[in-house]
Order: structure tokens, then C-alpha cells, then sequence
């Protein structure tokens, strides 16, 4: 009986040693990976001697030929990027200052931007007439820097309505594009 313990002791040394030094693990360090593996688990010991280091992180190899990438230890420090950090744009305001009239057939438009960078907005003028029908709507983009104001005139001669036209009205909101 007693050599019978012998023989057993010496299988489980053995064993225990195979599987020390073909760089597999016994549970206490356990390789945390998206990719799973049919001969075992690689060990994660720092002092694995078939591994090669590249800026993704670490390829493990083992005996039986497969390889598996974990993920590096340390973390990287993130980027702001411009689409991350922005907050989305406010609409601006519009004030009509001047309408369109035969002797000048533009419209002068004053655009406000209440955003802390320069930002694109749409203005809509609609010409009246003296009945208020609408003659015509026309729309157009200006840039405005940040916090910052932009005058803009906008053509109303090519709608062909100077000769009925009465009055203008402007959309109060000026809507930002980007």
C-alpha cells in the first residue's frame, strides 16, 4: 500500500509539471479572453517565455499551435473628439432691419448666435402683400461666429413680386444647421 501512494504522488507531481512547463495553468491565474480554446487555458504567469508583445496587447502561445490575443493591462487615456465633447447648436434669432423694395430689392436680415462657436443658420423671409397673402418664401444660410452677430441680405428680386409686395416678415428663429 505504501508504494501504491508513491506511485500516485509521483503521477499528480508529474502531471503538475507537464502542465507547469508547457505554460498551462492550474485556475489560480486565469487568462481573461474573448476567444475560447479547446486544449486549455494559456497561463497569464509574467514570465512566460512563448509570448510576444505588441501594441494591442498579448499573443499567448501553447503547445498544441493555437494562439489567443488578451487584452493589455493598462488602460489608454481617451481622446475628446469633436463629435464627443460637442453639445448640440441652439437656433439663433433673426430680426428683420430692412425689407426689399423697388428702389433696393434686397431684404437685410440681423442674425444672432447664442452658441459658444461659430455655427450656420437658415433665415426665412416671407413677402407680403397688402391683403397679408404670402407672395413668395425665401430661405438662406449665413455663418455667425460664436456669441457673435452677421448681417444678412437676401434677394428678392428674382421672385418677381417687388411691384405687390407691402411688407416683409421674417422668422423670428434662425435654425442651425451646424
Amino acid at each position: 500500500m505504501h508504494t501504491r501512494g508513491r506511485r500516485l504522488r509521483f503521477t499528480a507531481v508529474l502531471a503538475l509539471t507537464v502542465l507547469t512547463l508547457t505554460g498551462f495553468s492550474t485556475g489560480r491565474h486565469h487568462s481573461h479572453s474573448r476567444h475560447g480554446s479547446s486544449g486549455g487555458g494559456c497561463s497569464s504567469s509574467s514570465q512566460d517565455h512563448d509570448t510576444s508583445t505588441s501594441s494591442g496587447g498579448t499573443t499567448h502561445g501553447s503547445t498544441n499551435g493555437s494562439t489567443h490575443r488578451s487584452r493589455p493591462t493598462y488602460r489608454s487615456t481617451p481622446t475628446a473628439t469633436s463629435s464627443a465633447t460637442a453639445r448640440p447648436l441652439k437656433d439663433g434669432t433673426a430680426v428683420l432691419k430692412r425689407c426689399a423694395s423697388l428702389d433696393d430689392p434686397y431684404s437685410t436680415v440681423e442674425v444672432r448666435n447664442p452658441n459658444g462657436r461659430e455655427a450656420l443658420f437658415t433665415v426665412k423671409i416671407a413677402y407680403k402683400n397688402s391683403n397679408g397673402s404670402t407672395l413668395a418664401d425665401t430661405t438662406s444660410q449665413v455663418s455667425v461666429p460664436a456669441n457673435g452677430r452677421a448681417t444678412l441680405r437676401m434677394a428678392a428680386a428674382g421672385t418677381g413680386i417687388l411691384d405687390r409686395l407691402d411688407h416683409c416678415e421674417v422668422a423670428p428663429r434662425a435654425t442651425a444647421d451646424r
